[in-house]
């Protein structure tokens, strides 16, 4: 069976990642090139509603060959199995069906790490980097005690401990198989001499003055607007990471009630937030008596981190 005039796919993409499995899928590459499989496969994830649709056909090939590189499968057809095909297919499917490309390749690079995910865990965005670099840059390299609530997949834990071998961090989550998936993290790095884990509500059961330094990037996304969310997001991560309640503070007003509590004198505490929240979390921050508080912006310039301190013997007022 031949996967028909070019001209025909869009028309039958969505009869096929509608299907049960990805063999109608198969069957239609059946008698093709990769080259031609590669183009098949790009406009059909465009019909689904992904624009990436040309780099995200690279990235699945890619991760069915390697190591074999696409350039040389192209130029040796050997080097494209049936069996890589098969492979290919039921990837495709599943990204047809928008499963996050992440979830489907099983992993997504954050800072130097490569990180495993899964929909228990929200897969880590660039957008979150902002928040590793700024807290590299205010907390320098002395020893520190790190927490990471609502750790997720580990990924700001991890990428801070990996830049920092003197600090020691524990990422804390309601959610049992987030801290599995977080815990293979920690052992894929390298790092889980220095990261450990535990399950509970933000910073409940941690120690008074136990903390040098928290981040956190909790869920903020206002509880009305998860049903607009693309198919990636609202279908397949937990709407336990995402939902921030009726005004998306939900979450913010009860760990920055925690901070003077938590962090040691002048301790550091970061903060993703989303775009239009700076003024309102920074306001939070105030009210709790934090210091030095500042909103940082992402690479695209929006507003991404609120950071600041707990008072500290030399710091007695809000710079």
């Amino acid at each position: 069976m031949s996967g028909g005039p070019f001209d025909t796919l869009v028309d039958t993409a969505k009869s096929v990642f509608d299907a049960a499995s990805h063999k109608p899928l198969l069957e239609a590459w059946q008698g093709l090139g990769l080259a031609e499989i590669r183009a098949d496969l790009a406009t059909r994830l465009i019909a689904a509603g992904i624009e990436e649709g040309p780099d995200e056909s690279r990235f699945l090939i890619n991760h069915v060959l390697a190591p074999v590189r696409l350039a040389d499968a192209l130029a040796d057809p050997a080097l494209f199995s049936w069996q890589a095909a098969d492979e290919l297919a039921a990837l495709a499917w599943r990204r047809l069906a928008r499963v996050p490309l992440s979830q489907v390749l099983g992993s997504q690079p954050f800072w130097t790490l490569d990180l495993a995910v899964s929909s228990d865990v929200l897969t880590p965005r660039a957008d979150t980097e902002a928040l590793v670099e700024a807290v590299l840059a205010e907390a320098g390299e002395a020893t520190a005690r790190l927490v990471d609530l609502g750790t997720g997949s580990g990924a700001i834990l991890l990428a801070l401990l990996s830049e920092r071998p003197g600090w020691s961090g524990l990422g804390v989550d309601l959610s049992a198989p987030a801290l599995a998936i977080a815990t293979a993290n920690a052992d894929r790095c390298g790092l889980a001499n220095r990261a450990e884990f535990m399950q509970g509500r933000w910073g409940a059961g941690l120690a008074d003055g136990s903390v040098d330094i928290l981040v956190s990037n909790p869920p903020y996304i206002v509880s009305d607007i998860l049903a607009g969310l693309e198919p990636e997001v609202r279908d397949h991560e937990p709407a336990l990471a995402l939902d921030g309640g009726v005004d998306g503070l939900d979450a913010y007003r009860e760990i920055i009630a925690d901070l003077p509590r938590l962090l040691v004198s002048n301790g550091l505490f970061a903060l993703e937030i989303g775009h239009d929240q700076g003024v309102t979390v920074s306001a939070l921050a105030r009210e709790a008596g934090l210091v030095d508080i500042r909103v940082l912006p992402d690479l695209a310039g929006n507003d991404r981190v609120v950071l600041g301190r707990r008072v500290g013997a030399a710091n007695q007022t809000d710079g």
